[in-house]
């Protein structure tokens, strides 16, 4: 029974995961109390029911939760039961304006503004987040983007023996990827947002797609990357990493990072990885 903690920051998304959880077969619980953990895993290991995991969305609501996850978990880890932990994280900006959008009210009820309960709660959980097996950084992510993620993450992680390697194209201008286990900046590469007639399509269009793989820089850049990872890949699996967030930046993450990233998919199929790719800000303006 795989068993997932979601985890991190208010207002970073952590309702819409577990949303695309359930619909997954998971059974979730919202906000139970860091105390009640190892009873509930053990009630639920002796229910007939047939569950594809548990989901337990835990965080900074609970009092007890920072104080008292460590022991809980390794209650759980002693008697079998190995414990997955997404952290969702957002940057500080877009939870201000996420709960100014949305009226809500900080769990962190005690200081007079939003940004002081922002950060009071990220200190909290910052051990938690280093201790996550994943993060995903909803800061540039619609509803729909970040369900496709989590799902892509849930369903490649069960496969016993397969890497996912999730691909993503992003714009600098709209912020690094918080979730990035490597990053490649391809801002080096002839901008097509330059040539009038490229201007306006996206990487995914063949035009744009040849003037950027067709230049010789391109495909150097690519070939040591594929040198790069053919290495690396061996040694995360060894190390048991089930999931690896590889982000391709350029400018505005419309041209140059989405072609090289449909290209870097490409070099995957004889590495025996499962590969997911998105292009977080290709609908974001021109550039």
């Amino acid at each position: 029974m795989r068993i997932i903690i979601i985890t991190g920051m208010s207002g970073s998304g952590k309702s819409t995961a577990v949303k695309a959880l359930e619909d997954e077969g998971f059974s979730c619980i919202d906000n139970l109390p860091v105390t009640l953990f190892p009873k509930f895993i053990e009630l639920i290991g002796k229910s007939r029911e047939e569950v594809a995991g548990v989901a337990l969305v835990m965080d900074i609501r609970s009092i007890d939760f920072i104080s008292g996850y460590t022991m809980a978990f390794q209650e759980i880890q002693a008697i079998g039961y190995p414990i997955e932990i997404i952290f969702f994280d957002a940057t500080d900006e877009i939870l201000v304006r996420r709960f100014s959008e949305t009226r809500r009210r900080h769990p962190v009820a005690e200081f007079e503004s939003v940004a002081d309960a922002i950060h009071f709660e990220r200190e909290q959980l910052e051990g938690l987040r280093r201790f996550s097996d994943k993060v995903f950084d909803t800061s540039e992510a619609n509803v729909h983007q970040l369900k496709e993620q989590v799902l892509a993450y849930i369903r490649g992680s069960a496969v016993s023996g397969v890497m996912t390697v999730h691909l993503q194209s992003f714009g600098f201008r709209y912020g690094l990827p918080l979730e990035s286990d490597m990053v490649f900046d391809v801002r080096f590469l002839p901008n097509p947002h330059f040539v009038p007639e490229l201007r306006q399509s996206t990487g995914l269009v063949p035009a744009v797609r040849d003037y950027v793989l067709e230049k010789q820089s391109t495909m150097t850049f690519i070939t040591r990357v594929e040198e790069l990872l053919v290495f690396l890949i061996p040694w995360f699996r060894s190390e048991g990493k089930s999931y690896l967030t590889i982000s391709v930046g350029c400018t505005g993450g419309r041209h140059r990072s989405v072609a090289v990233t449909e290209a870097l998919g490409r070099l995957f199929s004889g590495l025996n990885v499962r590969v997911t790719i998105t292009h977080r800000d290709i609908e974001k303006g021109n550039s």
